[in-house]
């Protein structure tokens, strides 16, 4: 699999814009290990490959457990994530799958009872900033890195 084009090569200004928009995201205030869960979901539901592969890794490095990153797409079924985390994990879902429906009264309160305002703002913009990077991802065809198996 080859990438279709190099899109910080071929419009750099628009993607100084789109990295300084990330680097505000990232340095909200919201928990790092928080924004590694809505990164590595919406990357899932999107089928980003490339982020997948970025965040797990980094999630682990910054000291997330394996066992965790691992459950991300299945996070209802598990007891591991905080109340605070489910919400987010949902609120993730919600604006990312938003073709063919509406943001409910239902997800927009379970995100309001464990978010003030402000931080509902800025984990939505979180969010969005995810999505603008799977969209470049996976609509140019980045790869990911690729690590060789361990022989049996």
């Amino acid at each position: 699999m080859k990438p279709r084009l190099q899109f910080f090569n071929v419009a750099p200004d628009i993607m100084k814009q789109v990295m300084a928009l990330n680097e505000a995201a990232n340095n909200c205030g919201l928990e790092h290990s928080l924004l590694h869960l809505i990164k590595l979901r919406a990357s899932q539901i999107n089928g980003c490959s490339y982020c997948v592969d970025m965040h797990t890794r980094e999630a682990r490095r910054d000291g997330e457990t394996e066992q965790r990153v691992y459950l991300v797409s299945a996070w209802r079924e598990s007891p591991l994530y905080s109340d605070r985390e489910r919400a987010a994990l949902e609120w993730t879902e919600t604006l990312t799958a938003l073709a063919g429906h509406h943001v409910e009264d239902e997800s927009y309160d379970a995100v309001r009872a464990h978010f003030s305002e402000e931080e509902m703002v800025k984990l939505s913009v979180a969010i969005g900033m995810i999505n603008v990077w799977n969209r470049l991802c996976t609509g140019f065809r980045a790869v990911h890195a690729v690590e060789t198996a361990k022989a049996a």
